[in-house]
């Protein structure tokens, strides 16, 4: 419980939201006349396909998310959330003209942090110094050791 109070389920969703969502918002603002004039049904349209081609990425605070992120995290980010937004434009035009149109197939891979991999930040130092890589012990020879 984050206090004291009864618990109440809705407050405690209020919470939690999906890191991408202000992201998507401020895209589709950015890309759409329309959405600039005020169209909001057509921002919620195209919002919801875009985030539905996004991994979700439930946090607190933006802030929890952004520590960890390194610059190259932050423009792979920025570069999805882009074609996310241009494929669910093209999507929702297309649908309001009568067409069928299809979506692009989409790379759904879970962003890691810099916090989910210090050995493989570790290992590609090295690399970079020009330091041999040390060779993992298979699973077997690890299980053996412990014997």
């Amino acid at each position: 419980m984050l206090t004291n109070r009864t618990y109440v389920l809705e407050d405690e969703v209020d919470f939690l939201h999906n890191y991408y969502e202000r992201l998507v918002v401020q895209e589709v603002f950015d890309q759409s006349e329309r959405v600039q004039q005020g169209d909001r049904d057509f921002l919620a349209d195209v919002a919801c396909v875009a985030l539905n081609r996004l991994p979700p990425r439930y946090i607190r605070h933006d802030v929890d998310m952004t520590f960890f992120m390194s610059p190259q995290d932050m423009v792979e980010i920025e570069r999805k959330v882009t074609q996310a937004v241009t494929d669910a434009l093209n999507y929702v035009e297309s649908r309001e003209r009568g067409e069928n149109p299809r979506l692009p197939p989409v790379e759904v891979a879970l962003i890691s942090t810099r916090a989910d991999k210090p050995a493989k930040a570790e290992k590609v130092e090295k690399a970079e110094k020009g330091e041999p890589a040390k060779a993992e012990k298979s699973p077997a020879k690890k299980a053996k050791k412990k014997d």
